[in-house]
Protein backbone atom coordinates (compact mmCIF):
# COMPACT_ATOMS: atom_id res chain seq x y z
CA UNK A 1 0.00 0.00 0.00
CA UNK A 2 1.34 3.16 -0.97
CA UNK A 3 1.91 6.11 1.77
CA UNK A 4 -0.57 8.65 1.79
CA UNK A 5 1.31 12.45 1.06
CA UNK A 6 0.58 13.44 5.09
CA UNK A 7 2.83 10.78 6.13
CA UNK A 8 5.67 11.98 3.71
CA UNK A 9 5.72 15.06 5.34
CA UNK A 10 8.96 15.33 7.80
CA UNK A 11 7.74 15.51 11.11
CA UNK A 12 10.70 16.65 12.68
CA UNK A 13 11.50 19.39 10.72
CA UNK A 14 7.49 20.53 10.54
CA UNK A 15 7.28 24.26 12.65
CA UNK A 16 3.41 25.25 14.03
CA UNK A 17 2.27 27.04 10.91
CA UNK A 18 -0.36 27.13 8.41
CA UNK A 19 0.03 24.73 5.10
CA UNK A 20 -1.33 23.62 2.23
CA UNK A 21 -2.00 19.83 2.87
CA UNK A 22 -3.73 18.93 -0.35
CA UNK A 23 -5.59 19.96 -3.21
CA UNK A 24 -8.98 18.23 -4.42
CA UNK A 25 -10.32 18.87 -7.40
CA UNK A 26 -13.90 17.64 -7.89
CA UNK A 27 -15.16 18.21 -11.41
CA UNK A 28 -14.40 21.90 -12.13
CA UNK A 29 -14.25 22.96 -8.50
CA UNK A 30 -10.99 22.74 -6.20
CA UNK A 31 -11.20 21.92 -2.53
CA UNK A 32 -8.23 23.33 -0.66
CA UNK A 33 -6.81 21.53 2.71
CA UNK A 34 -5.05 23.16 4.82
CA UNK A 35 -3.15 21.82 7.67
CA UNK A 36 -3.10 23.96 10.87
CA UNK A 37 -0.15 23.21 12.81
CA UNK A 38 -0.84 24.26 16.38
CA UNK A 39 2.06 22.46 18.34
CA UNK A 40 5.85 20.81 16.99
CA UNK A 41 5.24 17.55 16.44
CA UNK A 42 6.94 14.88 18.61
CA UNK A 43 8.97 17.77 20.41
CA UNK A 44 6.15 19.55 22.45
CA UNK A 45 3.19 18.27 24.52
CA UNK A 46 -0.01 17.09 21.98
CA UNK A 47 -2.79 19.43 22.95
CA UNK A 48 -5.49 17.33 25.29
CA UNK A 49 -9.02 16.31 23.87
CA UNK A 50 -11.16 19.28 25.80
CA UNK A 51 -9.02 21.87 24.58
CA UNK A 52 -8.83 20.75 21.05
CA UNK A 53 -12.83 19.54 21.28
CA UNK A 54 -12.97 23.61 22.54
CA UNK A 55 -11.43 24.85 19.45
CA UNK A 56 -13.18 22.59 17.16
CA UNK A 57 -16.49 23.91 18.47
CA UNK A 58 -15.72 27.68 18.13
CA UNK A 59 -13.96 27.97 15.35
CA UNK A 60 -16.64 25.67 12.97
CA UNK A 61 -18.90 28.30 14.60
CA UNK A 62 -16.52 31.28 13.40
CA UNK A 63 -15.64 30.16 10.07
CA UNK A 64 -19.33 28.78 8.70
CA UNK A 65 -20.64 32.73 10.03
CA UNK A 66 -17.60 34.57 8.96
CA UNK A 67 -19.14 37.14 5.94
CA UNK A 68 -15.97 36.53 3.35
CA UNK A 69 -15.34 32.58 3.52
CA UNK A 70 -18.56 30.91 5.40
CA UNK A 71 -19.66 29.79 2.22
CA UNK A 72 -16.67 27.54 1.23
CA UNK A 73 -15.97 26.47 4.45
CA UNK A 74 -16.12 22.47 3.54
CA UNK A 75 -15.15 21.12 7.09
CA UNK A 76 -12.85 21.85 10.42
CA UNK A 77 -11.94 19.56 12.58
CA UNK A 78 -8.76 18.07 14.70
CA UNK A 79 -5.97 15.43 13.78
CA UNK A 80 -5.99 12.16 15.15
CA UNK A 81 -2.40 13.03 16.76
CA UNK A 82 -3.58 16.59 18.46
CA UNK A 83 -1.22 19.25 17.40
CA UNK A 84 -3.45 20.78 14.88
CA UNK A 85 -6.39 20.67 12.95
CA UNK A 86 -7.72 20.78 9.17
CA UNK A 87 -9.49 23.11 7.30
CA UNK A 88 -11.27 22.23 4.12
CA UNK A 89 -12.19 25.05 1.56
CA UNK A 90 -13.31 25.50 -1.47
CA UNK A 91 -11.44 26.98 -4.10
CA UNK A 92 -7.67 26.77 -5.53
CA UNK A 93 -5.98 28.60 -2.38
CA UNK A 94 -2.50 29.03 -1.06
CA UNK A 95 -1.66 29.12 2.73
CA UNK A 96 -0.70 33.14 2.13
CA UNK A 97 -4.57 33.45 1.11
CA UNK A 98 -5.96 32.37 4.27
CA UNK A 99 -3.69 34.11 7.03
CA UNK A 100 -6.28 36.99 7.50
CA UNK A 101 -8.94 34.64 8.12
CA UNK A 102 -6.79 32.40 10.83
CA UNK A 103 -5.86 35.41 12.83
CA UNK A 104 -8.90 36.70 12.81
CA UNK A 105 -10.09 32.76 13.92
CA UNK A 106 -7.41 32.84 16.38
CA UNK A 107 -8.30 36.43 17.76
CA UNK A 108 -11.52 35.07 18.55
CA UNK A 109 -10.97 32.55 20.05
CA UNK A 110 -8.24 33.99 22.35
CA UNK A 111 -10.35 36.29 23.44
CA UNK A 112 -14.48 33.92 23.51
CA UNK A 113 -15.36 33.63 27.07
CA UNK A 114 -18.93 32.95 26.27
CA UNK A 115 -20.32 29.84 26.43
CA UNK A 116 -19.38 27.13 24.04
CA UNK A 117 -21.32 27.16 20.93
CA UNK A 118 -22.87 23.74 21.21
CA UNK A 119 -21.89 22.70 24.35
CA UNK A 120 -24.88 21.43 25.55
CA UNK A 121 -25.96 17.54 25.99
CA UNK A 122 -28.91 18.45 22.96
CA UNK A 123 -26.66 19.20 20.93
CA UNK A 124 -23.04 17.94 21.40
CA UNK A 125 -22.13 13.51 21.97
CA UNK A 126 -19.69 14.87 24.48
CA UNK A 127 -20.18 17.86 25.81
CA UNK A 128 -18.54 17.46 29.26
CA UNK A 129 -15.62 17.13 27.36
CA UNK A 130 -14.70 21.08 27.15
CA UNK A 131 -11.67 23.14 28.53
CA UNK A 132 -12.22 27.21 27.39
CA UNK A 133 -9.84 28.54 29.53
CA UNK A 134 -6.96 26.21 27.69
CA UNK A 135 -8.48 26.28 24.45
CA UNK A 136 -8.33 30.38 24.84
CA UNK A 137 -4.39 30.09 26.22
CA UNK A 138 -3.72 28.01 23.28
CA UNK A 139 -4.96 30.23 20.64
CA UNK A 140 -3.62 33.36 21.78
CA UNK A 141 0.16 31.26 21.97
CA UNK A 142 -0.53 30.34 17.95
CA UNK A 143 -1.51 33.76 17.39
CA UNK A 144 1.20 36.02 19.25
CA UNK A 145 3.94 32.91 18.42
CA UNK A 146 3.26 32.20 14.90
CA UNK A 147 0.28 34.29 13.11
CA UNK A 148 1.09 37.54 14.10
CA UNK A 149 4.54 37.63 12.35
CA UNK A 150 4.19 34.33 10.26
CA UNK A 151 7.42 33.81 8.27
CA UNK A 152 7.78 31.58 5.20
CA UNK A 153 9.00 28.68 6.80
CA UNK A 154 5.36 28.26 8.36
CA UNK A 155 3.29 28.42 5.46
CA UNK A 156 4.87 25.60 3.01
CA UNK A 157 5.53 22.36 4.11
CA UNK A 158 9.78 21.94 4.96
CA UNK A 159 12.01 19.45 2.16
Amino acid sequence: MEKITSFTIDHLKLLPGVYVSRKDHIGTETVTTFDIRMTRPNFEPVMNTAEVHTIEHLAATFLRNDAEYGERVVYFGPMGCRTGFYLLLAGDLESADIIPLITRLYQFMADFHDEVPGAAAKDCGNYLDMNLPMANYLAKKFLEEVLQNITEERLIYPE
